[in-house]
């Protein structure tokens, strides 16, 4: 996974196997922490295995999946293939306070916002809490779905837990009893690919998808307040671009939306006034798709973008319109600091599209029903048809003889 996030002055990236954090202000502060070279898990005895009923396990890439800030930008923490769960303090200097491990391999991660516990969606379905305060405690199984689970996050005064799964389906639940639902938000066509709820409007809740389209939510009903598409034209229009992110700035006012294989990046604002609450802003047009986005302390946009030459570009907000930011010497010291790492990072894992086998084929029934009803009613008439005929010849020939005996 190719990730970026905003941890206070510090710049954070995961790179395949690599975190690393590069200081915005001081030249030369890097943090680096390869998953490949941390510690490894315990090695169940053969009794364990055999006790459990399962088969050696997969010892994994230990390439990183899911990456996760807390609102302060005082914690992080990352989950690999290898079934790591990896926290980080930032002060007074970055260090691994703990390493943990999950029960299945992780598809998202979040902080809640009192930053007590650190929430782990998996591939399952299931949601797990892990302690903060404890942190070598094991997880908490909270909750989970049939399908498997793409995006979680939590609202601003802590009371809900939202999660987004394959099938669809967006669930509302309290967060400290999950098992009360409060709500579902439906109406998606295809897998639910990134949750937000913004700091200014926290009992909203925005949605995007793999149908392409961005839906705002009333969260506690499950009410759809708005929907709105993506443009298709950079895909080829065989199918709509899902949505990979969507973030807002520290005062909730700005949001961005990305999309896989699109260069382009689509900012709104949110009204609470009036009919419409999410309002197109900018389109943001890229030299190179983006790999993923985030925003500083100070509201400007950071995009980690797929090229070795310039990999980072920033845009701040001036005027009412977004500009790019290329001679910013924040800018200038984390790329030169980052470039390094970037270079080794395999193309092959910068390209990769985590939603390629999430889509669903549609079949229509109803229309394959009717061609095939009218098919068959073709050829029962062309069989009637058929068996008519030979009997019309020989009435036609009984007819005959008694037409030449007639005077």
């Amino acid at each position: 996974m190719v990730a970026v996030e905003s941890c206070g002055q510090w710049m954070v990236f995961s790179c395949d196997q690599k975190l690393v954090a590069v200081h915005r202000r001081e030249k030369g502060e890097v943090f680096v922490f390869d998953c490949s070279a941390a510690e490894k898990r315990p090695k169940k005895t053969q009794d364990e295995t055999l006790s459990a009923g399962s088969t050696p396990e997969d010892p994994g890439s230990d390439r990183i999946l899911a990456v996760a800030a807390s609102r302060s930008g005082k914690l992080l923490a990352l989950t690999d293939d290898s079934k790591r769960l990896v926290l980080f303090g930032s002060e007074p200097s970055w260090h691994c306070v703990s390493t943990r491990w999950v029960a299945r391999k992780c598809t998202a991660l979040v902080f809640s916002w009192s930053e007590q516990e650190l929430l782990v969606a998996d591939k399952s379905g299931d949601v797990y809490s892990f302690s903060v305060a404890e942190p070598h405690a094991e997880g908490e199984l909270k909750m989970g779905h049939l399908s498997m689970l793409l995006a979680v996050t939590v609202s601003p005064d802590n009371r809900y837990i939202v999660t987004a799964d394959r099938d669809e389906k967006i669930r509302v639940s309290r967060l400290g009893s999950p098992h009360n639902i409060q709500s579902f938000c439906l109406g998606h066509q295809q897998f639910v690919s990134a949750l937000h709820v913004s700091s200014l409007h926290p009992l909203w809740l925005l949605s995007g998808s793999g149908d392409g389209t961005v839906k705002l939510w009333e969260l506690e009903s499950g009410r759809r307040l708005q929907s709105r598409g993506l443009g298709t034209e950079e895909t080829g229009g065989s199918e709509s671009p899902a949505v990979s992110s969507i973030i807002s700035s520290p005062d909730g006012r700005h949001v961005a939306v990305q999309c896989e294989r699109v260069s382009t990046l689509e900012l709104f604002s949110l009204e609470p006034e009036g009919e419409e609450k999410l309002v197109p802003h900018s389109s943001l047009l890229l030299p190179h798709c983006p790999l993923d986005m985030t925003f500083d302390p100070e509201g400007r946009l950071w995009v980690l973008m797929d090229s070795s030459e310039v990999p980072l570009r920033l845009y701040t907000n001036t005027q009412s319109s977004w500009e790019c930011a290329a001679e910013d010497p924040d800018l200038s010291r984390v790329t030169e600091a980052f470039r390094p790492h970037w270079q080794t990072l395999d193309a092959s894992a910068r390209n990769r599209n985590r939603f390629d086998q999430l889509h669903k084929s549609s079949y229509d029934n109803v229309s394959t029903y009717l061609q095939k009803k009218k098919q068959r009613l073709e050829e029962q008439q062309l069989k009637r048809t058929k068996a008519q005929r030979p009997n019309g010849n020989k009435k036609a020939k009984k007819e005959t003889p008694a037409a030449q005996l007639s005077p």
